[in-house]
């Protein structure tokens, strides 16, 4: 029998790590992969397309829309963001852990439609510390911050909606929480 994969759905609000958490994650583990997003936002720097994301007009990403290409899809603070499906079924039937690592939207749009899905919420110690980490990657206006913030306020108010919840105070512990979750929910589905 061979070993099946899962749908991790990992979300949180803009400036809480998702991406550094996945990405210390993918260091310790081997069996996980990150599906790659589509958006029509302008790539920030050292972003690659097909890497980092797909990055698409607004004619384009509509035109993948009415193709039913994705597995959800928003617009958020402005830009769509979406998740091709075929990639991440690809890499499911091979076995591996496929990482959505996608808004609160989107994330419960997936819930909905693969309740399967492991859904981890993770949150920053607190929205002063969500503020300093976003002033400090240093790539938006003090308006667009303050934008986030608000939005952050909302989402976290849907936490309780996930499979899980993980707090990002200290990188190396919610790390490690995480594995926890990836190792007993491969133990449910693989016994």
């Amino acid at each position: 029998m061979s070993k099946k994969g899962m749908m991790v759905i990992l979300s949180a609000p803009s400036g809480c790590g998702k991406d550094t958490v996945f990405r210390e994650i993918s260091k310790i583990r081997n069996d996980v992969c990150e599906s790659i997003s589509a958006t029509t936002r302008n790539p920030r720097n050292g972003e690659i397309d097909g890497v980092s994301y797909y990055f698409k007009t607004v004619d384009e990403f509509k035109k993948m829309i009415e193709n039913s290409s994705f597995l959800e899809y928003v617009c958020y603070n402005g830009c769509y963001y979406g998740t091709p499906a075929e990639p991440v079924r690809n890499i499911i039937n091979s076995g591996k852990i496929c990482f959505l690592i996608i808004e609160r939207e989107g994330a419960q749009k997936v819930m909905k439609s693969n309740p399967d899905a492991v859904s981890i919420f993770l949150l920053p110690p607190d929205l002063d510390t969500l503020k300093k980490r976003l002033i400090k990657r240093n790539t938006e206006t003090e308006d667009a911050i303050s934008n986030r913030l608000e939005i952050a306020k909302e989402e976290i108010k849907c936490s309780d909606l996930f499979d899980y919840v993980v707090v990002n105070n200290e990188l190396k512990r919610a790390v490690y929480e995480i594995n926890e979750i990836l190792d007993n929910e491969l133990k449910k589905r693989n016994s």
